[in-house]
């Protein structure tokens, strides 16, 4: 990965070399993460190309469904098997619609299948673009970024809506009817002057509370401090 793309090399306790978003995950969340924890493209189609060598599928024909994608649900799965954590938060990097995010993404589907809605959810981030010149908020690019998802088999649970500023709530209801979610499970997500604002916004938002709900987890009083 092109350090000018990616920003330097994180490097967890155990030696993976990562992306340093993961580096800002672990300051997030307090948690020393692993090599299991970041996983690429390159790295899914070697571990498949290797078992194939070594004669791990017997001789027949390997492709991108099933092998691939089960390869991807094998990562995510181990993570939640090794870490024993309430939640395993998976991001599939890219933008919906992309050729090379599409195993990944039928693969998160087939999780929703085996694991059950009540246990995953889909959250989406989006573009909510502001025009300036005509002074307004367009949901289009949403909509559309939520038919594409939908043509792929998924529903997003909830939608995080990236933007520049504070919408009306006429905006949020009009993302969640055309998205087909609820009024509250649209979250706003402005520019904000630090990253470390973010988390406390999103808890302004009520994140926490709709994710909660869905996965059936009892949350304690919540401290970020």
């Amino acid at each position: 990965m092109s350090p000018y793309q990616h920003g330097e090399v994180f490097v967890t306790a155990d030696g993976g070399e990562t992306d340093l978003d993961l580096g800002h995950y672990e300051r997030f969340i307090d948690t020393n993460l692993t090599m299991s924890s970041s996983v690429t493209s390159g790295r899914i189609y070697q571990s498949v190309l290797d078992r194939e060598r070594h004669g791990g599928f017997e001789g027949k024909t390997v492709q991108v469904i099933p092998h691939i994608t089960n390869a991807i649900k094998g990562f995510v799965y181990r993570a939640e098997e090794q870490t024993k954590a309430d939640v395993i938060i998976t991001e599939i990097g890219g933008t919906i619609g992309d050729i090379e995010s599409q195993p990944f993404v039928e693969a998160i589907r087939q999780v929703r299948m085996e694991r059950g809605k009540e246990n995953v959810m889909f959250i989406h981030v989006a573009l909510l673009p502001y025009l300036k010149v005509s002074n307004e908020y367009k949901t289009k690019p949403i909509q559309h970024s939520v038919k594409e998802m939908l043509s792929l088999g998924i529903q997003p649970d909830v939608i995080v809506a990236r933007t520049e500023g504070v919408i009306e709530n006429s905006l949020r209801e009009k993302i969640a009817l055309f998205c087909n979610i609820k009024n509250e499970n649209v979250i706003v997500c402005p520019d904000l002057p630090s990253i470390y604002n973010v988390p406390l916004h999103l808890e302004k938002e009520n994140l926490h509370n709709v994710a909660a709900e869905q996965l059936g987890l009892n949350l304690s009083k919540l401290d970020i401090e």
